[in-house]
């Protein structure tokens, strides 16, 4: 036999292998396009662009929020044959923004010397040539002989 049980805002029901066999009678509700606490995409339904979506990282509630919200905002609605074209000075203060918080926002610059530098490090250990005292190491110098 079923059972159903509140919890909160909850509903626990405990189905019986008897409910399994027969046909569901359940009626699916539609999912309301304008609900807020809905997850979604990046874009919502109506064209609009999801604030909350996790895909941002936090971007559009961060210290440049509001300068990575008009940037994205005029390349998304943008309407150019080089779509985001007229978006420069949005993307600009955005970085502006974003430089002025290099703890929050590490610029790619910043990343590649060190990247860079472990790399070069571990290349010239693999690829110097390991000279040991013992083995005897061939004269680079040409000579002449005079007949």
């Amino acid at each position: 036999m079923t059972s159903v049980r509140e919890e909160g805002k909850d509903r626990i029901i405990f189905a019986t292998k008897e409910d399994h066999a027969t046909p569901s009678n359940a009626e699916l509700i539609e999912e309301d396009p304008n609900d807020p606490y809905e997850e979604r995409g990046l874009i919502l339904p109506n064209g609009e662009i999801n604030w909350n979506c996790p895909c941002l990282g936090g971007m559009a509630s961060g210290p440049c929020g509001t300068e990575f919200k008009d940037a994205f905002s005029c390349f998304h609605y943008s309407k150019e044959e080089v779509k985001g074209s007229e978006c420069l000075e949005q993307f600009r203060a955005m970085q502006e923004c974003m430089q002025r918080y290099p703890d929050l926002y590490p610029q790619e610059d910043d990343k590649v010397p060190e990247e860079k530098s472990s790399e070069t490090e571990q290349t010239s250990q693999d690829s110097a040539p390991v000279q040991d005292s013992d083995t005897p190491q061939p004269n680079t110098e040409s000579s002449v002989e005079s007949s």
